[in-house]
């Protein structure tokens, strides 16, 4: 799920008291950090220590035997061994703010944008990361990432996170099943109106097959929102846990009410048709189902995802020959395409934690060591891949005991490329570098300090209204958009729009001297 987008955490769950374990304990981590990254020689790995990593997604089938190995390397390149636990996909948005919230005792956990990064840095919940530290612990990383992308990272001008050191498109596609598109000579899928058709002569005329499958989660935007809501209109959403947008090409920046515009009532209507057409399971909001499972078993016809995954999906169903003839959709084809920023993956290292240096020495190995790198990436060689030179893979056996969890956080130049990825899938990527579009508020940081108690009341609000409306479960779309736009107004909306444009303006002012 590479860059997935994919949203923010829970704000009911991130938001309540603060985090103040995390906060209060913070200058003692930093302070043990700093005056071991400032002693001369090199460092002293004579203590073993065990390490416990945090990461989204499901346990691997094989976690035991991948890890294993990881470890034998580990404990001989620096005397460390590491335990991962997993937050599933179904209810990671709401383990992952509690962690930090109880003070959980672990090193180093999975961190990103769209994982609530920037406000679990405001709270204190990961560890500062200083220049010298870096150049101490990790200098492989501090050698090999662009300055920029330490740039990006930054919160309030302090890093908080070890970024992933390769780009990607963070664009949302709709991968289908083409042969029942052919099979009921439809047309081709390239605009959300065809895309309707294509589900609503599925729900009419393929008994067994759910047209579309949303993934789970509390997702407050899910991902087919942002291809027809975010891509189509050129918008951004800066924080997904929010229902507030700005215009892509707008250089003032000028925030608005996404759930007050025409596009969101349109879209509304639009899932309502869908809804009553029976396009996805009347459950969907309670489901979890794996929706890439789901369509890998022919049980759904589509679903949305960004590239990488897609293309992953396409090309393990078709080396393991299933009987379906599939094809990628981007309905937003002239849409402006843009790219993810360095802190879409990264690895943090927690606030508390008591090996503060032995676990940037782990993230520094696992993304730049060849041999570890390809462990924690990909599994054991020739079994859940082969090799194909040095930047280059295929599926082995075992591929999917392997797979499915956000080991993107080592992103970096190492990485392998999939030598089966589907054309079309290299095609559109190929595509969309040579259009990216860079805007002005492309690395803007909204810090909601001030507004924390209205971001976790609108957030309540747009799982108790806003969710039911986008599935079309709401049987008088007017009178729900009315009673989700009045309860999302009288949660706080209103100020937190007024913050976040004062930080923008001040944000765009800053970038113009």
């Amino acid at each position: 799920m590479s860059g997935v987008l994919m949203l923010s955490l829970l704000s009911a769950c991130g938001g309540n008291n603060g985090n103040t374990g995390g906060s209060q304990a913070e200058p003692q981590a930093s302070a043990a950090a700093t005056q071991a990254a400032g002693d001369s020689g090199t460092v002293d790995t004579s203590k073993p220590v065990a390490l416990k990593m945090i990461m989204v997604g499901p346990k691997p089938v094989d976690y035991d035997t991948v890890f294993g190995e990881i470890n034998k390397k580990l404990k001989e390149k620096i005397n460390a061994t590491v335990e991962a636990e997993f937050l599933d996909w179904s209810d990671w948005a709401q383990k992952y703010p509690l962690k930090f919230a109880a003070n959980e005792d672990f090193d180093l956990i999975y961190a990103a944008n769209w994982a609530g990064y920037n406000d679990q840095a405001i709270k204190g919940g990961f560890l500062e990361l200083t220049d010298d530290m870096l150049q101490k612990y990790a200098p492989m990383t501090w050698k090999a990432m662009p300055e920029v992308s330490w740039g990006q990272a930054k919160v309030n001008g302090k890093l908080y996170m070890v970024p992933q050191n390769r780009g990607e498109t963070v664009e949302k596609l709709i991968l289908y099943r083409e042969d029942l598109r052919k099979k009921y000579n439809l047309p081709e899928i390239n605009s959300p109106e065809a895309y309707a058709t294509y589900l609503k002569t599925i729900a009419e005329k393929e008994k067994g097959v759910t047209p579309f499958t949303s993934e789970t989660g509390d997702w407050k935007f899910h991902n087919l929102d942002r291809v027809l809501l975010k891509q189509q209109n050129e918008w951004n959403m800066f924080d997904l846990d929010m229902p507030i947008g700005f215009k892509l090409d707008d250089p003032a920046g000028k925030v608005f009410n996404v759930y007050e515009t025409p596009e969101f009532k349109k879209l509304v209507y639009y899932y309502k048709d869908l809804s009553d057409h029976n396009v996805w399971s009347k459950s969907a909001l309670n489901s979890k189902l794996d929706h890439q499972q789901e369509f890998r078993e022919g049980k759904t016809a589509s679903i949305t995802h960004n590239i990488g995954t897609l293309g992953s999906l396409m090309t393990d169903m078709r080396e393991k020959k299933k009987p379906y003839e599939l094809a990628l959709a981007d309905v937003t084809p002239d849409k402006k395409k843009s790219v993810a920023i360095s802190m879409q993956n990264g690895m943090s290292v927690h606030a508390t934690s008591k090996n503060p240096e032995r676990a940037l020495m782990m993230i520094d190995l696992l993304q730049n060591d060849k041999e570890l790198h390809d462990l924690i990436m990909y599994g054991i060689s020739g079994e859940h891949y082969n090799p194909v030179g040095d930047d280059k893979y295929t599926n082995a056996a075992k591929n999917a005991n392997y797979t499915g969890f956000s080991n993107w956080g080592f992103n970096s130049p190492l990485n392998r490329d999939n030598a089966s990825f589907p054309e079309e899938a290299n095609a559109l990527t190929d595509k969309w570098e040579g259009e990216v579009y860079h805007y002005p508020l492309e690395t803007f940081v909204f810090d909601n300090t001030k507004v924390k108690t209205e971001v976790a009341n609108v957030g309540n609000v747009m799982l108790q209204y806003g969710i039911p409306l986008e599935y079309g479960m709401i049987d008088d779309v007017d009178k729900g958009l009315d009673k989700l736009q009045k309860q999302v107004k009288a949660a706080g909306i209103d100020k937190i729009i007024a913050e976040v444009q004062r930080q923008i303006d001040e944000f765009l002012a800053k970038s113009a001297q």
